[in-house]
């Protein structure tokens, strides 16, 4: 027989509604408690956060305000990085910088007007300076053609500047400006003592974009490319980088990670190789200023390099047609030489007996190889002036004939 004992229902009822209200109690009291420890840690880190910031041991700086309203308590988290690189390369930079300035040329528009409108910007080094004046050295070509050359300073203080001399042969000129505004100069190294692999740093005005450094390092100490002026054809000594060299950077510092000046940007080959439409990059030449300190000396004083001079139209005995060849007559174990074509009236060569057909083989013992080999060894080698014997054969006979050296200049 069932029975329903009320009592003994409402008692259940009531244990139940206890243990529930203790549940509810204790997540109360544990969320109360939690709320409370989160309000507590963010005061304290708003006020010990700066503290251990400037110590070192926090890494963030805190700040508020309301820079984002949606953020607890205005308060903004923002990463801090102060980084102040040395090295040795913005050490080198920033003892040569000051020193690289711009080259301005400038032509006139047209004949009737007297304002002058630039040209061309390239270069400078200032590598000297005295009471009265400062001297700089860029490339001859920065300056080429110019009516009126300028020269922009590193702190952009513009001054008018006076051309001293230049070579175009090996593509350099010397400027003269006042020392007024010259608050340094570049201490010149020595190219000789480079070695493949050093870092290299470019420093001039590519683009116009003054002051621009680019790195590398020097890829060759002893390269030689063509050179040609005044019907004249050398090859010309430089040094190889690959340091970015674009238009502007002309007549502008390579710099070695001393901060001396190593030598003085000439030319950037950007030329599309072989079947590709890809430009070369990375290849740069420079004047190399143990080179360049002979040629820049006598731009200085006398405003020109005297250069020795035979008097003789001359080509490669290798460029003649096997035909005309022949005709001279030659040794069959003469294979290079240089074949007379003309002879100046009143010049070395014409006063020394030296006629058209000749075929000079030798110069001071020096046996000619071609004709760019010789020049080279003509324009380093010898001087103006100075006392040569000749080796050449006249229709298969050799004769030797002494004469001395006459000059000329490229300007």
């Amino acid at each position: 027989m069932g029975y329903y004992d009320e009592n003994h229902e409402n008692d259940q009822d009531s244990k139940e509604n206890g243990h529930q209200s203790r549940e509810t109690h204790a997540r109360g009291g544990w969320f109360l408690s939690g709320f409370i420890g989160a309000i507590v840690g963010m005061v304290c880190l708003l006020i010990f956060a700066p503290i251990l910031s400037d110590l070192g041991v926090f890494p963030y700086q805190v700040s508020t305000g309301a820079q984002n309203t949606n953020n607890v308590g205005n308060t903004t988290f923002n990463r801090q990085m102060n980084v102040n690189v040395t090295t040795s390369v913005t050490e080198a930079v920033d003892k040569v910088s000051p020193a690289v300035i711009a080259v301005i040329n400038l032509q006139k528009a047209n004949f009737f007007d007297n304002k002058y409108t630039e040209s061309g910007i390239g270069s400078g080094i200032i590598y000297k300076k005295d009471n009265q004046y400062s001297y700089i050295v860029t490339n001859n070509h920065v300056v080429s053609g110019a009516e009126k050359v300028e020269v922009r300073l590193n702190d952009n203080v513009k001054t008018n500047a006076t051309v001293l001399g230049k070579d175009s042969l090996y593509d350099l000129a010397v400027l003269r400006i006042p020392s007024k505004n010259v608050n340094a100069v570049a201490e010149f190294g020595n190219s000789s003592k480079l070695k493949r692999g050093e870092p290299a740093i470019a420093i001039g005005n590519p683009l116009g974009f003054s002051g621009s450094v680019t790195q590398g390092i020097i890829s060759s100490t002893n390269r030689t490319i063509p050179v040609e002026s005044n019907n004249a054809s050398i090859e010309t000594q430089v040094l190889q980088t690959d340091a970015a060299i674009n238009p502007g950077n002309s007549g502008g510092a390579l710099v070695n990670i001393a901060g001396q000046v190593i030598g003085i940007n000439s030319s950037k080959i950007a030329s599309t190789g072989t079947g590709s439409n890809d430009d070369v990059e990375g290849i740069g030449f420079a004047i190399p200023i143990d080179f360049a300190k002979t040629v820049i000396a006598k731009l200085e004083t006398s405003g020109k390099v005297k250069r020795p001079m035979l008097g003789v139209s001359i080509v490669d005995l290798t460029m003649v047609p096997n035909e005309e060849v022949k005709q001279l007559q030659l040794p069959s174990s003469v294979k290079t030489g240089l074949v007379v074509t003309d002879v100046q009236s009143s010049s070395p060569a014409a006063r020394s007996g030296l006629e058209a057909g000749d075929v000079i083989t030798e110069i001071n013992g020096h046996k000619i190889k071609s004709y760019i080999e010789f020049s080279t060894y003509m324009y380093t080698e010898l001087n103006a002036g100075q006392k040569v014997t000749i080796k050449y054969y006249r229709m298969g006979k050799t004769h030797t004939t002494q004469l001395t050296l006459g000059s000329k200049t490229f300007s």
